[in-house]
């Protein structure tokens, strides 16, 4: 979602010309981030709230750990740093992006903007990030290193060595193998500048060509593989089984659906779908995708009125504990979209945003503003400082991120 806010303007006119012909969609008022009741997961008995400050050598490196190991050497602050994905431009991290990682310990970052630099050039931005992979930074966990390759107006990364990804709606229409090994393809692309997680594919559905200029975030811009449930589930699984393949770790997005609102969370606040539910069909996507191994699952920031109309989905333990835990028996990471600069999270203190997300459910909070990083941190530090019940929240999403991390 928050790729969006960075079309270009030209690409956008482009786009209106195209759909010149069906009204727009209206102007967004702000935007929201994204288990039944499933036991919450607690963190082994033997792992402490906090490691000491100074840790003596190990003769294990982190890799050589099981993820419990790995967990029980982290110093609480590292711990925190694993359940936050950090933006860093595309062309180059700046020193915000870089302070993150290296005094905040955050543990996952994305490549957010556009770069035509081609794939040398952006392997050399994200090794000067994997640099700084130490005991004193993330505790020698590795970085996830993720960005927004979806095709059409939501790629990322071109240049040399990167295809022109097509739209969804394109891509839609090609056979699931073929889809497959095209993504493939693209996958082994973000491999060989150094990714390992892409933020895609989207499986939301719209409900038909003739609602899509209406669905500001999904349809209008042709981000949707079909009409379908069975169609999305689909062609969508083909692009992920063939990131897979490539070595890189598809994220599904935006749970429980972006399909069937018509404003967009990035730019508009109080955004509502009230139509889906919590046995909906057009749940199919998301479900078929963690059946086959998904171990990443993106939730959306709107709120849907007839699952937990209180909340909103990154603030909703019905949607990430009761749903996705425990309707849909998903043991991955839960993602949230964009915390940080959406509009429709406008009403929450920043700080409140990450302690009611990882309360709340969620795994790791996707941060498109560096400069926040500092004060969310905090907060979620200072709350498991203070309050067992949450440090042991965060202990379990901790534990969560590196066991996904290890492949496990």
């Amino acid at each position: 979602m928050r790729e969006l806010s960075k079309i270009s303007v030209l690409g956008v006119s482009l786009l209106l010309a195209l759909a010149s012909c069906a009204p727009p969609p209206s102007p967004a008022p702000g935007k929201q981030a994204s288990r039944a009741a499933g036991t919450h997961v607690a963190a082994p008995a033997h792992i402490t709230t906090a490691a000491p400050a100074a840790m003596a050598p190990q003769a294990l490196a982190p890799a050589a750990l099981t993820p419990a190991q790995q967990l029980a050497r982290l110093t609480l602050a590292q711990r925190v740093g694993q359940l936050f994905m950090i933006a860093s431009a595309a062309t180059g991290a700046d020193i915000n992006t870089m302070s993150d990682i290296t005094k905040y310990h955050v543990g996952s970052v994305y490549l957010a903007g556009r770069s035509r630099a081609g794939t040398g050039a952006t392997a050399a931005v994200v090794r000067r990030m994997t640099a700084t992979v130490s005991t004193a930074t993330t505790g020698g966990i590795r970085l996830a290193v993720a960005t927004d390759q979806e095709g059409g107006f939501v790629q990322v990364l071109g240049g040399p060595g990167f295809s022109v990804i097509p739209t969804a709606v394109a891509q839609g229409r090609q056979a699931p193998a073929v889809l497959q090994a095209n993504a493939r393809v693209w996958g082994n692309q973000l491999r060989a500048a150094g990714l390992n997680l892409n933020l895609a594919p989207v499986l939301d559905t719209v409900p038909s060509a003739q609602f899509a200029p209406h669905n500001a975030p999904i349809g209008f811009f042709g981000r949707e593989y079909g009409f379908t449930p069975q169609t999305v589930s689909s062609r969508g699984g083909a692009f992920a089984a063939g990131m897979r393949q490539a070595g890189v770790a598809p994220a599904v997005k935006h749970f429980p659906g972006l399909g069937r609102v018509t404003l967009n969370t990035d730019t508009t606040r109080n955004v509502h779908d009230t139509v889906t539910t919590r046995t909906d069909p057009y749940l199919l996507p998301f479900r078929t995708a963690i059946q086959a191994g998904a171990r990443w699952v993106m939730v959306s920031s709107a709120y849907y009125n007839r699952i937990d109309a209180a909340h909103i989905a990154p603030l909703s333990p019905v949607i990430m504990r009761t749903m996705l835990r425990g309707d849909l028996h998903f043991t991955g990471v839960i993602l949230s979209d964009d915390l940080c600069n959406a509009a429709q999270l406008a009403p929450w203190a920043k700080g409140a945003r990450a302690t009611g997300f990882i309360h709340a459910g969620g795994t790791m909070l996707l941060c498109a503003n560096p400069r926040d990083i500092p004060v969310m941190t905090s907060a979620v530090l200072q709350l498991a400082q203070h309050n067992p019940a949450f440090a042991a929240e965060v202990n379990a999403a901790a534990l969560k991120v590196l066991t996904v991390k290890a492949g496990h």
